[in-house]
């Protein structure tokens, strides 16, 4: 019986680096893939890896995108398309809205539509009656999927009959911090969504597939900061509550209110990382914004060759 857990893990307490510290404990007999979202988190972990675990030649660390293609579209389409090969990846495109077959899955490159990409491969899982899910039992042994609260829709449905699977499926991540998504627009699992996810997990650890673990504990975040962003979830989740470690002091620590004739003196004197809620709030303030989209720390990881 494979051991499948979640740990649910608050911003700044070294969830991240629990992943590389299991890599170093499982054992160089052992297969192991991480899976994370951005290209940033990736080369993070594939740092740290260098540095805790000697860059083991058994583990492999491959973005989700990278992932559904290298180990389900491109060996396993036929099963749906016979003759057709994935020839690229398509992520910034959109099929036509009454596209069916091919055309609903492959643009007329032939690349596959990201925002189509989990769809298609949780279908081949199906198609490929067992076979798709045995060739990932005789590739790895674990799984560790990092920031897992950036999947959506079908990405669920993948989830699931990983979990069923002989394989360890080790999730780490919090709900409370989604803020990208794998398909933003997609509709499949729309109650599962960024926070909504928590609903998922905890359904799954009713059925007995699935140990959630609580970490709740930050190294980054000052008490303040902590106490506040507990705030923000209704007590419906039911989340625990927030400590914090991280008792330095720096002169100008906690929550403020700033008017917006104040905006300009205290980014000169703070220069904080500056935020905001859509890109057409704060046009006025003339400051540089954090991007999700733009910044290159935020960019999923979009394979552009193919072996």
């Amino acid at each position: 019986m494979p051991n499948n857990k979640l740990s649910l893990a608050v911003a700044g307490s070294r969830k991240t680096q629990s992943i590389v510290d299991q890599c170093g404990q499982v054992g160089r007999e052992n297969k192991v893939l991480i899976v994370t979202f951005t290209q940033a988190n990736q080369e993070e972990i594939k740092s740290r890896l260098s540095t805790n675990a000697g860059g083991s030649g058994n583990i492999t660390v491959l973005g989700w995108y990278g992932f559904l293609i290298n180990d389900f579209a491109k060996p396993f389409v036929p099963f749906k398309f016979k003759g057709r090969r994935v020839e690229g990846f398509n992520f910034e495109g959109n099929p036509s809205r009454y596209a069916r077959g091919e055309r609903r899955f492959f643009d007329s490159q032939g690349a596959v539509y990201a925002c189509e990409l989990a769809r298609l491969s949780y279908e081949l899982m199906g198609l490929s009656a067992g076979a798709l899910v045995n060739r990932l039992e005789c590739i790895y042994d674990y799984i560790f999927i990092d920031e897992v609260q950036d999947l959506s829709g079908y990405d669920w449905e993948i989830i699931d009959e990983l979990l069923s699977s002989s394989i360890n499926i080790d999730m780490v991540g919090d709900v409370r911090q989604a803020v990208l998504s794998t398909n933003p627009r997609g509709r499949k699992n729309k109650g599962y969504a960024y926070a909504e996810a928590i609903h998922w997990f905890r359904e799954k650890e009713r059925q007995g597939v699935l140990e959630i673990e609580e970490r709740n504990v930050t190294y980054r975040c000052r008490p303040e900061i902590a106490s506040f962003s507990d705030k923000i979830f209704g007590n419906e989740l039911d989340f625990p509550s927030t400590f914090s470690e991280n008792h330095f002091e720096t002169g100008h620590d906690g929550i403020f209110t700033i008017r917006p004739d104040q905006v300009e003196e205290y980014v000169r004197r703070y220069n904080p990382q500056c935020l905001r809620y859509s890109s057409a709030s704060g046009k006025t303030l003339g400051l540089e914004f954090l991007n999700f989209k733009a910044c290159g720390s935020f960019q999923p990881s979009c394979p552009n060759r193919f072996h």
